[in-house]
């Protein structure tokens, strides 16, 4: 029998930290390949799965070890509440890019320009994974596949395709970009194979990717706010998406 506490130590810098029941359940559930697997807690954890996670109850008692709740919170930057952690493996890039690259297309690719926090773009990514879009792509510097993004993504970056690319590299596909100088969201059909932008928080949509727009969208706002969070605007895109157009209303 293997040791888990040195399987993780061996793994833990080439695979992606899935932090807590809920990112474990998540990432099994989808088909992520989980090496290794620990809590502080086995028949707690076991119980979450009876109740919350039926479906998956039989791969995480086989994959589940109990440790010392003082080696589990050495293995992971911050303990979490359910105090399970586990390790699995990031998927390729070339997978990543051949799924990003299919044609045709039924869902949208989500693209994040030069995002800056980590924990936006882990709940864009749980967005994207429920509303079923084919992926998430980031810009700039922030790698979409670190721990942090991970714990705000709950593990659903294996429901979904989720990579970092330059500008010049996203799929093809009419790209629509959202500003607040843009058309009026409900007023415009948003198809299938659509790249939906969004800019950073603080800067907005980038040179770079403002030139590759087909088209500049606005959500509707209420004078003098200022914004949405980055998460509510993907949120809100993706449902206008998944009813088909709606006509704004006459100002």
């Amino acid at each position: 029998m293997t040791d888990p506490v040195s399987d993780w130590r061996r793994l833990a810098d080439s695979h992606v930290l899935l932090d807590g029941f809920h990112a474990l359940k998540h990432a099994v559930r989808f088909g992520a390949e989980v090496p290794v697997a620990v809590t502080a807690d086995r028949a707690a954890a076991l119980a979450l799965a009876d109740d919350l996670a039926p479906d998956v109850r039989g791969t995480l008692d086989a994959l589940l070890t109990e440790v010392p709740e003082t080696t589990y919170a050495a293995l992971v930057p911050r303990p979490h509440p359910t105090a399970v952690a586990a390790l699995a493996v990031r998927p390729s890039r070339e997978a990543q890019l051949a799924k990003l690259a299919h044609t045709p297309r039924t869902a949208p690719v989500v693209v994040l320009d030069n995002p800056r926090n980590l924990g936006n773009a882990g709940a864009v990514i749980r967005l994207a994974a429920g509303f079923g879009a084919t992926g998430v792509v980031t810009t700039g510097t922030l790698d979409p596949w670190h721990p942090t993004v991970v714990r705000g993504g709950a593990g659903l970056h294996f429901a979904t395709t989720v990579e970092r690319l330059a500008v010049a590299e996203l799929p093809a596909g009419p790209v629509f970009a959202l500003d607040p100088e843009g058309d009026d969201l409900r007023g415009v059909e948003l198809p299938d194979d659509a790249l939906l932008a969004f800019g950073s928080e603080r800067t907005g949509l980038s040179t770079e990717l403002r030139a590759r727009a087909d088209r500049l969208l606005s959500l509707p706002m209420r004078p003098q706010v200022s914004s949405y969070n980055l998460a509510t605007s993907v949120a809100m895109t993706l449902y206008h998406w998944s009813h088909g157009a709606r006509s704004a209303p006459t100002p």
